[in-house]
């Protein structure tokens, strides 16, 4: 009786307010307006510039994919990954009697995608592919769905997976430039891959939502890693720890319901919180894809993207200094070399020892790009790293960092200045480079690199029947047909340490 005689039209009241604020909160969460976009989207949803930008990215990873599995991380990695073992799995890129449960898969090709820093990049800074294509490679394989899964099936979940990264990429001024603390695929990527896979899995909105909560709490990897063999494993963990927390959610694991709204939540990763400015994504009548709006840098050589800037304006200047052809610059010609470059440390390296530091160093690229006219994947070999003419040079480099060249991928320039020895000074300064989204590779430029990084695996027909599956994805009636071609030959004894066709990759302007 008491409790009925303390119900008030007062009360009543105070609690429908309570319920209107609650809906309402509930409404414009961050997170649940994540969940639902990632729930809701459809194939029809696509649009043409997104599918054929997403076309270029998807041939462009296997292809790094595939090359990558020619490294000496992937082979450490792969010893590892095959103590795990399942009646359900999926094919390693290029390996044709190796398989793995899915999210070892997902994680080992991971590894190989990134394992030479190949791979594609986005602005605000992240390498968009690596996290999410592994992933729903590994599950329309393992779990063959009924109807099945079609090109525009995997191009939809692919697109969500990259749409998640680039919308949390929007949340912090800090994320628009290269970043200082922690590697973005490890963190955007992560949750990319859960979006990706809860998308491929059909989850529903709730469950997107605790599949986003899990994922941020296996997020993040410190950038003090960059430059060595622990780096590549940041984008196969993405995968993995994506995938995984989409099976997690499916069991009914929760996490926060708002940890995409809270500094101390997803805004932990920058900073502190301060700056983190999250924002509810627009309804599904109103989205915009972000990929439609920017498009992806594709690399000519396996490096750190801000050396691209270096090596074009290097191979600028090597023009006036030496004749064309393949005749090494005499070392001994030049007396001063500076770098005009945004302030980045960990791709600062004077004297880099190893490929991994070689690939993240301003002084390295300009030197091979002096030296050679351009930068392949073998500059990185530690032969060509230690040659006495490239250590010379090195002792001649000095970076300055210019107050107007902001340390991003949309805005940075690099100027390269050689003194001679008899004194004068030649200055070329580039403010883009063949590959970046302001000058784009063509679609044949592409398909070479394709070629070239996948001929150490896989059969030429076997590449171009690859090739002419991925440009018309859209029109693929089953993934099986896709994941058919990944398989690759049986290894043989000896792998040679880069693909022949691999060996010119990047010397040439690939236009």
């Amino acid at each position: 009786m008491e409790g009925l005689l303390a119900v008030t039209p007062a009360t009543l009241e105070a609690e429908r307010r309570k319920i209107m604020v609650q809906g309402q909160h509930r409404q414009t969460s961050v997170t649940e307006s994540f969940a639902s976009l990632i729930h809701g989207l459809k194939v029809g949803h696509l649009t043409d510039p997104v599918i054929q930008r997403s076309k270029r990215m998807i041939l462009d990873t296997l292809g790094v994919g595939f090359l990558g599995t020619s490294t000496e991380v992937f082979h450490k990695v792969s010893q590892y990954s095959k103590i795990y073992s399942s009646n359900i799995s999926s094919t390693v890129w290029g390996q044709a009697d190796f398989r793995l449960p899915p999210p070892y898969a997902a994680f080992l090709n991971g590894v190989a995608i990134h394992s030479m820093d190949f791979d594609d990049t986005w602005h605000p800074a992240t390498h968009p592919s690596g996290a999410v294509l592994p992933v729903l490679i590994a599950l329309s394989e393992a779990f063959p769905q009924r109807p099945k899964c079609s090109g525009l099936d995997l191009l939809l979940a692919f697109n969500v997976g990259v749409e998640v990264q680039g919308r949390l990429m929007h949340f912090s001024k800090e994320a628009n430039d290269i970043p200082k603390r922690f590697h973005p695929p490890s963190v955007v990527g992560t949750l990319g891959s859960a979006a990706a896979a809860s998308k491929f899995l059909g989850l529903s909105s709730a469950q997107c939502r605790e599949a986003l909560a899990i994922a941020a709490s296996h997020a993040g990897a410190p950038m003090a890693n960059a430059a060595t063999e622990t780096k590549p494993l940041h984008v196969g963990n993405a995968a993995r720890l994506g995938l995984e927390a989409a099976f997690l959610a499916m069991l009914g694991v929760r996490g926060s319901r708002r940890i995409l709204d809270l500094e101390r939540g997803f805004g932990a990763f920058y900073s502190g919180g301060s700056g983190y400015a999250p924002r509810a994504l627009p309804s599904l009548h109103a989205h915009s894809w972000l990929l439609g709006r920017q498009d992806v840098a594709f690399k000519t050589f396996p490096a750190h993207l801000a050396t691209h800037w270096v090596a074009a304006a290097a191979r600028a200047v090597r023009k006036h200094l030496a004749p064309a052809g393949g005749t090494p610059l005499p070392a001994n010609l030049v007396e001063k070399i500076v770098l005009r470059v945004p302030e980045v440390p960990y791709v600062d390296r004077p004297f880099p020892d190893s490929e991994h530091e070689a690939r993240h160093s301003f002084q390295y690229v300009a030197c091979a790009a002096l030296l050679d006219g351009g930068v392949a994947v073998p500059s990185f070999h530690p032969r060509q790293i230690h040659r006495p003419q490239v250590r010379e040079l090195l002792g001649k480099v000095e970076l300055e960092h210019p107050a107007d060249n902001p340390p991003n991928f949309d805005g940075l320039y690099c100027e390269v200045s050689v003194t001679g020895r008899d004194g004068a000074v030649l200055t070329q300064r580039a403010h883009t480079f063949c590959g970046h989204w302001r000058e784009p590779l063509s679609q044949e430029a592409l398909r070479d690199k394709f070629r070239a990084n996948a001929s150490g695996t896989l059969s030429a027909d076997a590449a171009e029947s690859l090739i002419r599956v991925v440009e018309a994805l859209e029109e693929l009636e089953d993934c099986a047909e896709l994941t058919a071609l990944l398989k690759g030959a049986s290894p043989p004894q000896e792998a040679p340490p880069y693909p022949p066709r691999a060996l010119a990759l990047g010397s040439t302007d690939p236009r």
